[in-house]
């Protein structure tokens, strides 16, 4: 069982802790507790309670933490490397703040995780976004809200910080595109936000049912030709084995199930089982492929290709060759650039190698992460150090603007008040008589 040394699960905007429907207990950011980080502009910070009829809501969702300025959560990490970063918005409406109107930006030790918050947030359910962040040579794990100067207004109902394992992110990684195949150095050091967490063939996976609290999706969504193909359970056992993926790397529940292509007669059927996730351009994007063979009755059966956005990015994969035996689970890391496309496509298919009457294809899971920009940004085209001097810049604007206004009250409030003064003290004048000398004395 996976233990992390980082494991801060707050409750954000409450005093009290409270158990999540996985069973782990988040911490009131309010209640004194030195694992509980407050945010750190605590007169720009101040909760908010949840007062709908909502009885099917999970109780971190009760609450909320608002921000109506830049304010920031540290936390102190004891363990340097990858963390997973998980966000919880439901924009709940109150009786003085309506959360759906929120804009914001989040960063993340200087990454803009989040720039259009309303991409994210929903008053019909609760919305989680997740990043993976490494912390190298730092001591703390910093998290900013920093609304817009239009909304002025930012939340989060949760917030979790939990240090990765250290095989969940690997150093390399395969890129593919139009120049043919090539490695792609340094993938632990990218911000990643997961964009897809998707099981293959089989239901939802809930975080009580994984070692790492994810939540993996059906795939049904995202097929878009199934022809030939079928849904696989395998109710046995998962050979996790040293050096392939660990049970942190993809749950049992993922590598159970399947979507396969199987030859009925003595020829090699000629389909390609496709699915598509929609994405935003500008990012390169990594595709992690979880295989199992679940399906042969011995090693040596199942031959098949394996395509990322049309290219090749496997020929005549052979799962025993690389695991040794059967049901036992690897991974493939492919990244491709997601420019000038709306989505992004993983199919596989029988290769020349294909024997006919056994299976000739086979896919468990699939994850499609956003790698950050050229801007260490991972939604937008701006920096962590513009958002925030934005910011600043803003105030700086309007208060000036009050200055200036104060400063021309006072002008006008001192001519008016001279205007009084010389009226008071007016004589009225009348002209000398015409026959009058300046040496003249006027007599009385």
């Amino acid at each position: 069982m996976f233990s992390p040394i980082d494991n801060y699960l707050i409750n954000c905007g409450s005093s009290e802790s409270t158990t999540a429907v996985d069973f782990r207990r988040f911490s009131g950011d309010l209640s004194g507790n030195h694992h509980s980080p407050l945010p750190s502009s605590s007169n720009g910070a101040f909760p908010l309670r949840n007062k709908g009829n909502f009885p099917d809501l999970p109780s971190i969702y009760r609450t909320a933490m608002v921000f109506n300025k830049p304010t920031k959560y540290v936390f102190p990490i004891k363990e340097q490397g990858t963390h997973m970063v998980r966000l919880h918005f439901f924009a709940f409406n109150s009786t003085r703040y309506d959360l759906g109107q929120s804009q914001f930006h989040v960063l993340v030790n200087g990454v803009v995780v989040l720039s259009n918050s309303r991409r994210v947030i929903s008053s019909e359910k609760p919305m989680i976004t997740e990043y993976l962040i490494k912390v190298l040579n730092e001591e703390h794990l910093v998290i900013h809200f920093v609304p817009t100067k239009d909304s002025r207004l930012a939340f989060v109902n949760a917030i979790e910080v939990i240090s990765a394992p250290k095989d969940l992110v690997p150093e390399t990684a395969t890129y593919l595109s139009s120049k043919g195949i090539e490695n792609f150095n340094g993938l632990s050091n990218q911000a990643l936000e997961v964009v897809y967490r998707v099981t293959v063939g089989g239901p939802k996976i809930t975080p009580f049912n994984d070692s790492l609290w994810r939540t993996w999706i059906p795939d049904n969504e995202f097929l878009r030709s199934s022809f030939g193909s079928e849904r696989l359970y395998f109710g046995g056992r998962i050979k996790y084995h040293a050096g392939g993926a660990s049970r942190e790397v993809g749950p049992d529940n993922m590598y159970n199930s399947a979507r396969l292509i199987k030859s009925n007669n003595d020829s090699v059927p000629n389909v390609n089982v496709t699915w598509e996730f929609p994405i935003i351009g500008g990012y390169k994007y990594l595709v992690r492929l979880h295989f199992c063979d679940i399906a042969s009755i011995q090693l040596g059966l199942l031959y098949f290709n394996v395509y990322v956005n049309g290219y090749l990015a496997l020929q005549d994969l052979d799962l025993s060759s690389i695991t040794g035996s059967l049901a036992s689970p690897f991974y493939a890391d492919f990244i491709v650039d997601g420019n000038g496309i709306e989505n992004l496509s993983v199919a596989i298919g029988p290769s020349n190698s294909s024997i006919p009457y056994v299976y000739d294809a086979i896919l468990n899971g699939v994850e499609v992460m956003k790698m950050n920009n050229s801007h260490n940004s991972l939604d937008g085209e701006v920096c962590a150090g513009f958002v925030l001097k934005n910011w600043a810049s803003g105030n700086e604007s309007i208060l000036l603007t009050f200055i200036a206004a104060i400063c021309i009250l006072l002008s006008i409030f001192i001519v008016v008040r001279r205007k009084i003064i010389d009226s008071r003290n007016y004589v009225p004048w009348s002209r000398l008589p015409m026959n009058a000398s300046e040496d003249n004395e006027i007599k009385t």
